[in-house]
């Protein structure tokens, strides 16, 4: 009952305020806080009730919904959900407070619609369901795309529309696949059709199963998104306001990577493994295109936007890389974007709100006005590029890792995106920070106030945090993504065989080398930071 509060109580608050009249903006203000914080506490009781060594569903509750076709209120966590629902009830009320003062109009409608998001959002990481799990799919949907086309800037009707369009286009060809395993499984119950899928139950011969992982796939890679489907994220980034730029890129981009984790994967393992390198390429694409294109930005949120792209696809890129190491980085990198990439959309919109631009020309100089928040942005650019001891050097530490043991060429290629991110996001720092001062309105610009001071602290330490605590966040994590591996046995057992090493000795010795960096990194097995060194080196 535990999780099910967690995922409704949101939409209960939302209701609840119906009945505050709209001119009351201050007490519709606390109130949505005040529900997203309840909602935070209760989903820390999901850490203290977890297994961490377990990989089965745990807090799950499978109540008959609707009777003809059966559809249950089915849900469930395990090590890679729980992550993704903390994650989630983090960062609404961060959302909230950044928008204590910036939403002057309909102020209602927008707290209200962000309730309700949160609810699809925390229902999408729950669901047992299939068809549960495309209703809370659909139910986030309304509301960013209402936040979008009313509280955003300039082009925001177009933005929204082209948002809702490529979502929507994704979700009816799910809907299609969900619709086709119902008919020939005869459930939408999610760990009974990994079980048929893995017993070779289900009618599906190699031509239909890769037509419905495409389904799937599609509708994730766009969500993600995954190059070339994300032409719509810069503009929606751009137009949104400051809270919904923040929880698009920390939780809903998520919902398409979760979704390859938890139903690419293990429903269509040998579609899966037969589609790998071209999705492999679409990453590392992604990874470079994403880079380069923010180079050239002269536009704040537009270049987040883009390394969001990069960064997501240093994701796919582990998920597909089907190795056990590359897989628990993926996830956790999942959980570092949506820490750090949250974190510079809400410190870009609160360069926003004070000079009403968005262009990196019309700044510089500011670190001497705003002492403060420059330190803050540099902390999580830091966190962002990757740099040891921060949250986002462990993510790609580890996708790295397992990808080399798959494809040497294809980490060389990914590790380029690390070089590239340092380099866009420490120039964009150079020029909106350090630089001489041309527009006299910097000299006078008011530094961080006790609420935006709040907003970020809890950023910042998170980012340090995980950093520095991997082992406790990845301690849960592990099982499930072992789980996840042997789920999709038949594909990592392909993919490795397509990779047949030149010398058997070498391949020998990268994988003891690699073996022992396992042991020494996750939890359990991984007790540091610190990379085994070749015999005769000094680590």
């Amino acid at each position: 009952m535990l999780l099910a509060a967690i995922i409704l109580l949101p939409s209960v608050g939302a209701l609840a305020l119906l009945a505050i009249p709209g001119e009351n903006k201050e007490m519709i203000r606390r109130a949505t806080l005040a529900v997203s914080l309840v909602v935070f506490l209760l989903s820390i009781g999901l850490i203290t009730g977890f297994d961490g060594k377990s990989s089965a569903w745990q807090f799950e509750l499978n109540e008959p919904w609707i009777s003809h076709p059966q559809i249950n209120f089915h849900i469930g966590i395990d090590g890679i959900s729980l992550w993704l629902m903390l994650l989630t009830t983090f960062l609404v009320p961060i959302c909230l407070l950044a928008s204590w003062h910036s939403i002057h109009e309909h102020v209602k409608a927008f707290f209200l619609l962000f309730l309700v998001l949160e609810t699809g959002m925390l229902g999408v990481f729950a669901s047992l369901d299939l068809f549960l799990f495309y209703v809370f799919w659909e139910v986030g949907l309304v509301p960013m795309y209402l936040l979008i086309g009313v509280w955003g800037h300039g082009r925001r009707v177009y933005a929204a529309v082209k948002f809702f369009l490529f979502t929507m286009a994704g979700s009816v060809l799910m809907l299609v696949a969900i619709v086709w395993l119902y008919q020939n499984g005869g459930t939408f119950d999610l760990p009974v059709l990994i079980r048929m899928a893995q017993a070779k139950t289900l009618d599906m011969g190699p031509g239909k199963e890769s037509l419905l992982f495409l389904a799937f796939f599609i509708a994730f890679a766009i969500k993600v998104p995954l190059w070339p489907l994300h032409t719509w994220l810069p503009d929606a980034h751009v137009e949104a306001p400051t809270a919904g730029s923040v929880i698009l890129a920390g939780v809903m981009l998520k919902m398409g990577t979760y979704g390859l984790v938890r139903f690419c994967l293990p429903l269509f393992p040998g579609a899966a493994a037969q589609h790998s390198g071209w999705i492999v390429a679409l990453a590392l694409i992604g990874i470079v295109y994403g880079s380069l294109v923010s180079l050239v930005q002269t536009n704040m949120k537009k270049l987040v936007a883009y390394s969001s792209v990069a960064h997501l696809g240093f994701v796919v890129l582990g998920i597909f890389s089907f190795n056990q190491i590359a897989l628990d980085g993926a996830v956790y990198q999942m959980l570092n974007h949506g820490i750090s990439t949250g974190a510079l959309f809400l410190l870009v919109g609160m360069l926003y709100e004070r000079r009403h631009t968005l262009m990196i020309a019309d700044y510089g100089g500011v670190a001497t006005p705003m002492p403060v928040l420059s330190s803050f942005f540099l902390f999580i650019t830091l966190s962002s590029i990757g740099l040891p001891l921060l949250n986002g050097f462990v993510g790609e530490f580890l996708i790295l890792l397992g990808v080399g043991q798959t494809s040497v060429t294809s980490a060389a290629i990914a590790a380029t995106g690390v070089i590239l991110s340092a380099a866009y996001l420490l120039w964009l720092y150079q020029r909106v920070f350090l630089q001489e001062v041309v527009h006299e309105e910097n000299r006078h610009l008011q530094d961080l106030s006790m609420r935006e001071k709040f907003v970020l602290w809890p950023l910042a330490v998170m980012a340090l945090v995980m950093g520095v605590a991997s082992p406790w966040f990845m301690r849960p994590m592990e099982p499930s993504t072992e789980r996840v591996m042997r789920e999709a046995g038949s594909a990592v057992q392909r993919v490795q065989n397509r990779a047949v090493p030149v010398n058997a000795a070498t391949n020998n010795t990268a994988t003891n080398r690699a073996a022992t960096v396992r042991e020494r990194f996750l939890p359990g097995q991984y007790r540091s930071l610190t990379v085994a060194a070749r015999p005769g080196q000094s680590r």
